[in-house]
């Protein structure tokens, strides 16, 4: 079996074999992971890159835990609670916005797609963005649907101070909505719809409004960490991104193997369920226009800065933050080891 390294100081290609015959012993560098949400297929990835042997290979020791919404990874990595995380680009931005003193910056985009959507009942109020106006909504405080809906809202003439939000824990967002409590729901699209089908919505019940389709052109979940730890531990950054991506590269071609790495890890996993999520995943966030012509990870720092006007304006922040401030792509591997995979 061939893995390959970050090229800062590693080899590209080795075997496992050869590189355990001529690397001196040294001492790995503990990483703590925080993923943007809970373990389902759009998650699998991450672990498929642990299982493979990536991080161990590469000198890091990860720790990978549950995330409990994708904005929360900027404000957990700033504290130092965690080490590096996944987590929505966009809450950073607002975040960086609001914190300057924070140094948390993006070194992979992992999700280059938006799975962004704000989800209402089809025999509910709310048919077109404006009926969104005086509704109530229900998400979690640091859902990123929920974080950037001024970005959806701005775009599409729906007042912010009309809307009622209703904080939920992650697992009854959706059953709000079946139960109708809540007029609509913000979330992923891999995450929300999925649950809404599993408790027995069927497609035809839901109106969805992904972002994108109404004026919020974004990129959605990074690789992120404090520039300070990544001064600090080069390598290991370089390693966790490399094999993050790998991950992808790997679950991409074998969803199925993804799956039963899910299930090994999360025994009550719902295989087919996880399996639909895993593939709109891919065909939504991982597999792009940009990602297949360029590999898993860089960004086009142009529409970056776009995303990032977009995120500063909805919230009447200072138009202050630059992509090349938020984005490093130095700790990439070569583009040609970022292509996906082929079967």
């Amino acid at each position: 079996m061939i893995m390959r390294f970050p090229s800062r100081g590693l080899a590209a290609a080795v075997s496992f074999g050869a590189a355990a015959a001529i690397a001196a012993p040294v001492q790995a560098t503990n990483v703590s992971f925080m993923m943007d949400w809970a373990w389902q297929g759009p998650q699998a990835f991450a672990l498929m890159a642990r299982d493979a042997g990536c991080f161990a290979e590469g000198g890091v020791n990860i720790t990978l835990d549950r995330g409990f919404g994708s904005g929360r990874v900027p404000v957990e990595l700033a504290s130092g609670t965690y080490d590096m995380g996944v987590g929505d680009i966009n809450s950073t931005i607002r975040f960086l916005a609001e914190n300057p003193e924070a140094d948390v910056i993006a070194v992979a985009i992992i999700y280059a797609g938006s799975p962004l959507v704000a989800i209402s009942r089809a025999d509910g109020p709310i048919a077109e963005p404006a009926d969104f106006n005086g509704r109530t909504l229900a998400a979690p405080d640091f859902d990123a649907g929920r974080q950037l809906f001024p970005i959806f809202a701005e775009a599409n003439g729906i007042d912010l101070d009309s809307i009622n939000w209703i904080s939920v824990s992650p697992e009854l967002r959706e059953p709000m909505l079946v139960r109708g409590e809540a007029e609509a729901i913000t979330g992923f699209v891999t995450s929300a719809v999925p649950s809404l089908l599993a408790l027995g919505m069927a497609e035809e019940d839901l109106r969805i409004f992904p972002y994108a389709d109404f004026g919020a052109a974004l990129y959605s979940n990074a690789i992120q960490v404090t520039r300070r730890f990544a001064d600090e531990n080069p390598e290991a950054v370089a390693t966790v991104v490399s094999c993050m991506i790998q991950g992808v590269q790997m679950a991409v071609a074998d969803p199925e193997a993804g799956i039963a790495a899910l299930v090994a890890h999360e025994p009550l996993t719902d295989r087919e369920v996880e399996l639909g999520r895993l593939r709109m995943a891919i065909d939504v966030l991982f597999k792009t226009e940009g990602t297949l012509a360029n590999g898993i990870g860089d960004a086009d720092m142009a529409f970056l800065q776009g995303g990032i006007e977009s995120v500063e304006n909805a919230y009447g922040l200072p138009n202050r933050l630059q992509a090349e401030d938020l984005f490093d792509a130095s700790f990439l591997p070569p583009a040609e080891e970022r292509m996906f995979l082929t079967n």
